[in-house]
């Protein structure tokens, strides 16, 4: 079952466990704990689509940490975000976990946001919540599958219910010997926890499933909240866009993007933000701070598809789009293909604006569709910026960023340095770098060398943002009138 594993040879060391435990696989690094140093790695699938049974998820960590886990002294948990993992009162699934990408409750958020108004929404759990939050995927069990939302006694989310197995929890009859724990983190991202109060709203998640419910207690950050069957310190876990922050060692000033099937700019600051337009997801981090966040839904997969309809690889795309001008001679691309999350447009559709027969080229689509995904990134850090997020540089990942084209034009786009770190498992490294933390039993997390990085400067390219942002405000008003999706030269 496991993808790949590398192992090297280490004694006398202490060594660490991170594991992140996303919608596609699970991957597990061993760690040392004092440099963050990678000694093994492993990886193992999840099976594809929206709803998953955990065991799913135990049998991939067991396979990919087989022959590393037990070699650690301390292991920390960092996994999808939103899920909603359902036990009855024996500690046993009610049914499937509804993952992020669950797309059943749209309706159900809307039902939420409207009864309680999104500033509200905003103003106590620091997000208005959407499609992905698990608030909505609660519910759509009341409304939809009652005889399920009835037998509902604690609600978990992935990495809460994976360090709760590592605890010892989760066998059969036996759910009340082991106390769940979360972080302040990924409780965030719930719909029912106050990240400025560092606490639970019970009576969010009761008015979403309809009666009360048993949530996890939330460590500290740094927290030793049990330990292995082998003897290890298991550290509180979080999400995964906070352990990727981690990871990564986000200084201020930092802004991270990354550029895969999805888009994020996130940043961690001092202060929660509360944005009630929803374009902010008011998230707190790993370490007692925040982690304001903006997400699109259309980024890799646009260039994906830009580079099927050219016949060509990534690579392929990457080199067309570095031999067309800044700003495609006038082609621009709208790229919201299949809706868009920021800003908040469900209905709308890709628009290609301004072909002719003299800019009809594979070089100048390659070029907007890049500049496109990057410049709906640059609107995403807008969005950051009134929360007193000012970037000094771009720290620029995911799996898109291997394109020099990407790179390139991010950097003159965002007119911002972009530094683009090695490539590593961030979110797996944060878990570790956690578990080291907890196995310090320090005030702040260890203090790791930064990986390899390198870092692009272009001149600023203002007049691509600003064909681009025409664009997409014109789109806006076409949704408006009726006319979404209208082709204009």
């Amino acid at each position: 079952m496991t993808l790949r594993a590398v192992l090297v040879s280490v004694t006398g060391v202490k060594l660490v466990g991170g594991i992140d435990s996303s919608t596609q696989s699970t991957k597990v690094l061993l760690v040392r704990a004092d440099d963050g140093v990678v000694v093994g790695e492993a990886s193992a699938p999840h099976p594809e689509g929206t709803e998953c049974d955990p065991d799913r998820w135990w049998e991939a960590l067991s396979a990919a940490g087989r022959g590393l886990l037990e070699r650690a002294d301390a292991v920390g948990v960092a996994a999808q975000q939103h899920g909603m993992v359902t036990l009855d009162s024996d500690g046993v699934a009610v049914r499937a976990a509804m993952l992020w990408n669950d797309v059943k409750s749209a309706p159900q958020a809307r039902e939420l946001v409207n009864e309680l108004g999104a500033e509200r929404w905003a103003a106590r759990t620091g997000s208005v919540p959407t499609m992905s939050f698990t608030v909505t995927k609660l519910r759509w069990l009341a409304e939809r599958e009652p005889e399920h939302a009835a037998r509902v006694s604690r609600v978990l989310l992935p990495h809460d219910w994976l360090t709760w197995r590592l605890m010892g929890g989760g066998a059969r009859g036996a759910g009340g010997l082991v106390e769940p724990v979360t972080d302040r983190g990924d409780a965030s991202g719930t719909g029912y926890y106050s990240p400025t109060e560092d606490a639970w709203l019970p009576d969010f998640a009761e008015r979403a499933l309809g009666h009360s419910v048993t949530l996890p207690r939330v460590a500290g950050p740094g927290e030793a909240v049990g330990r292995t069957a082998w003897g290890a310190v298991i550290s509180a876990g979080t999400g995964d866009n906070m352990g990727a922050a981690l990871g990564m060692g986000l200084a201020d000033g930092d802004v991270a993007v990354s550029v895969g099937t999805s888009g994020t700019a996130y940043a961690v600051t001092a202060a929660m933000s509360a944005d009630p337009s929803g374009l902010v997801c008011g998230f707190a981090d790993a370490t007692g701070r925040f982690l304001p966040l903006a997400c699109t839904l259309n980024a890799a997969r646009v260039l994906d598809v830009t580079a099927r309809l050219l016949g060509v690889g990534p690579a392929g795309l990457s080199d067309l789009a570095l031999k067309a001008p800044a700003g495609a001679d006038g082609l621009v691309l709208l790229p919201y293909l299949d809706g868009e999350r920021t800003p908040n447009r469900p209905a709308a559709n890709g628009v290609l604006r301004g072909l002719t027969t003299s800019n009809a080229t594979p070089e100048n689509l390659a070029r907007a569709a890049v500049e496109a995904v990057i410049c709906s990134l640059a609107d995403a850090i807008d969005f950051l910026r009134p929360y007193g997020i000012n970037p000094g540089r771009i720290v620029l990942t995911g799996g898109a960023a291997r394109s020099e084209a990407v790179r390139a034009i991010a950097a003159g786009v965002f007119g911002l340095p972009v530094v683009v770190p090695a490539a590593a498992e961030y979110v797996a490294l944060g878990a570790a770098r956690q578990a080291a933390w907890a196995l310090a039993g320090s005030d702040s997390p260890p203090s790791w060398p930064a990986r390899p990085s390198v870092t692009y400067e272009a001149s600023a390219t203002p007049e691509v943002r600003e064909q681009y942002g025409r664009l997409r405000d014109d789109a806006a008003a076409w949704q408006v009138t009726g006319l979404a999706g209208r082709l204009l030269g």
